[in-house]
């Protein structure tokens, strides 16, 4: 039996990830002519469903310079194959009960035709599609998902953002003389056995001389200290979480915070009251929201209007939170007329540079990593970017806890300086909100 497997991919793995066309060395890509078909729909598309299907036809196009297509041609610099299959007939193939037109039935009758075909080799099918992979394998065909960005993580080492540490009593009496421990001493004699992470907050107790908090900065544990923007904007954390994060939101030199927690958490607040605190004292020159346009339940189509009025839905939460913290919407939209607040929508956001802006990126559990990094790689210099969210609460078809953007984000940018982390595990909007989170 060859090692070599052929591989079924799916349309909706290509406008998942444009590059997943590359990311299957030493097997056989095998696209259905459907899913041309498919990619043909979404090519005039905004963002960056629209940019995947072009990015995908240009590069067969370039392929069928090194041969023809029904024939499997081997991309350039890899030990893989692609093909169209054009098998004819396909109609009758489709199993029976399943309609022939569907495109995803069209595919399933390609793998099995494939899988009757070479029987002697694996026939997979790659696909974000959860009912898809679910058909398969009520047909006896082997699925799965496309698992290249997925962070192998559970509730048991998800990254929080912060350490508790259980300290002897000189170790703390040491923090409170000296306002600073040395995180490798500390790894040196035994007392701090887990690592520790760049901007990590730190909640320090000793049995007899009470606890501390600190922030990892340089190798360091240094006390954290109250900035001035709390007061000038007139908010105070209501628990320690809430403190780390303010912290973070305060902190021109942490560009990039993330911070997720479940449904009235404070999340959003904060984080509007930090970016007005910052713009009355001059560090950031405009507050910029943008947010995935991912509606739940059932999706209303579209919505008349202008830019602002079809966006007006989706930014409902930050303008619910400007009503409760000034009372009206007049300064939110003497702001807006000023250029001082700017309304992104992510599909438009390709092309465009936020200097001295602070970005606030709302629900970003819901877009993907392609399209998260598509925003991160907006932020210009002197700007901060914060990814507010909830990743317990996904919308968005064919992503889920464990490889939503926000997820993805907070994993790849925990070892890093220019960012920081926290989860609110307390909810504050009201008692009933807290309790319908965690038992509904």
């Amino acid at each position: 039996m060859s090692n070599r497997k052929i591989l079924v991919v799916d349309t909706s793995v290509l406008l998942y990830d444009m590059t997943a066309i590359h990311s299957f060395p030493g097997n056989d890509i095998v696209l259905p002519l459907t899913v041309l078909d498919e990619l043909d729909r979404f090519k005039d598309k905004p963002g960056l469903l629209g940019e995947s299907a072009r990015y995908i036809n240009r590069f067969l196009d370039d392929l069928r310079k090194d041969g023809r297509l029904d024939k499997a041609v081997t991309v350039p610099d890899s030990d893989q194959t692609v093909r169209v299959e054009i098998e004819a007939d396909l109609d009758a193939k489709v199993p029976s009960g399943l309609n022939a037109r569907y495109a995803d039935n069209k595919i399933l009758a390609t793998a099995m035709f494939l899988a009757h075909k070479h029987a002697d080799r694996e026939v997979k099918v790659i696909t974000k599609d959860i009912n898809l992979r679910v058909k398969c394998d009520a047909l006896g065909l082997i699925a799965e998902d496309y698992y290249k960005d997925h962070i192998d993580v559970d509730s048991s080492n998800i990254y929080t953002g912060q350490t508790e540490l259980v300290l002897p009593t000189d170790i703390v009496d040491k923090f409170f003389e000296e306002k600073y421990l040395s995180v490798s001493v500390l790894q040196e004699r035994g007392i701090i056995e887990k690592a520790l992470y760049p901007n990590e907050f730190i909640v320090g107790k000793s049995p007899e001389n009470g606890s501390f908090l600190g922030i990892v900065k340089d190798d360091e544990i240094r006390p954290l200290l109250k900035s001035e923007i709390n007061q000038h904007i007139g908010v105070e954390p209501k628990n320690k979480e809430q403190k780390f994060a303010l912290n973070m939101l305060n902190n021109k030199d942490i560009p990039l915070v993330s911070i997720t927690g479940l449904a009235g958490s404070g999340k959003t607040f904060i984080t509007l009251m930090a970016a007005m605190g910052n713009l009355g004292m001059e560090n950031y020159k405009r507050i910029i929201f943008t947010r995935s346009i991912q509606p739940v339940g059932r999706d209303l189509g579209y919505l008349p209007g202008s830019m602002d009025e079809k966006m007006s839905p989706w930014l409902a939460p930050i303008m619910d939170n400007f009503k409760h913290a000034f009372g009206d919407m007049s300064y939110f939209d003497i702001m807006k007329d000023k250029g001082q607040i700017d309304i992104a929508p992510l599909s438009y956001i390709r092309g465009r540079t936020f200097n001295d802006a602070f970005i606030i990126v709302d629900e970003a559990q819901n877009t993907t990593i392609h399209e998260l990094k598509t925003i991160i790689t907006r932020v210009g210099k002197g700007s901060k970017i914060v990814l507010l969210g909830d990743t317990e609460q996904v919308d968005t078809p064919y992503i889920d806890t464990k490889s939503n953007g926000l997820t993805i984000a907070v994993e790849k940018f925990k070892g890093s300086a220019l960012s920081g982390h926290v989860i609110l595990t307390k909810g504050q909007r009201s008692d009933i909100a807290t309790l319908a989170s965690k038992i509904l």
